[in-house]
């Protein structure tokens, strides 16, 4: 028995189109992680990019559990010392780039290092439901449909 590899010529890369609408945010990181990633086919290779390609809209209306909204936090710090600064995602999903609570959700979900930031690169998040990406016929995956946890109404 040998363990399978997959080769970079090997590697077919889908469009998948998720509808963000009233899904919780670390539920659905979770998913579009694992597509992103590849662990959902059974040829993944850990040390290749063989992942899908990720079209999220909607993304302005994600929901959060509990009092996450205004409790939880995200820190970040400037490089300068004291300069440590932090956030809310109410703050964030009212500013002008509410799609960056999903983007930054997944991005802490991906492996650290180059292969992590080539695979984050497949993710393309809209506020709205108006994408540019109709070209590639993006298949929808229904996550929603998945778990009834999946969803706040």
């Amino acid at each position: 028995m040998k363990t399978y590899s997959a080769k970079p010529a090997d590697i077919e890369k889908k469009w998948i189109l998720i509808d963000a609408e009233n899904m919780v945010v670390g539920r659905l990181a979770a998913v579009i992680a694992t597509r992103l990633r590849g662990k959902h086919l059974p040829t993944f290779t850990p040390h290749m990019d063989c992942g899908d390609n990720v079209v999220v809209i909607n993304a302005d209306k994600v929901k959060f559990t509990g009092k996450k909204m205004g409790d939880k936090k995200y820190y970040r710090h400037t490089g300068y010392p004291g300069g440590i600064k932090e956030t809310t995602p109410e703050k964030i999903m009212e500013g002008k780039f509410p799609e960056r609570v999903v983007e930054m959700a997944v991005k802490r979900m991906l492996p650290r290092g180059p292969l992590g930031r080539q695979q984050l690169t497949n993710l393309k998040v809209y506020a709205g439901t108006e994408h540019p990406h109709e070209a590639q016929s993006p298949e929808t995956l229904d996550v929603a449909a998945m778990n009834s946890k999946n969803v706040r109404a």
